[in-house]
């Protein structure tokens, strides 16, 4: 197993908010909602530095919107 770290992370109350509301609506701890969604970030970064695009399609329209992230 991987030794883990400890850190203080510190949120403004609508970030601990919106937290708060992922950790209960997903049934998680938020750590484990932190992890989530550094491992989404990581998928994401890497997939756009080999030159592919982030998409959401509607499915009843077909309306694309692409998502560009500094």
């Amino acid at each position: 197993m991987t030794a883990k770290k400890t850190m203080t992370l510190n949120l403004t109350d609508a970030e601990m908010r919106v937290l708060d509301d992922l950790s209960a609506r997903k049934d998680l701890t938020k750590t484990a909602v932190i992890r989530q969604a550094l491992r989404l970030y990581q998928t994401v970064e890497a997939r756009l530095e080999k030159g592919e695009k982030l998409l959401f399609e509607n499915d009843a329209t077909k309306e694309k919107a692409e998502l560009m992230l500094l």
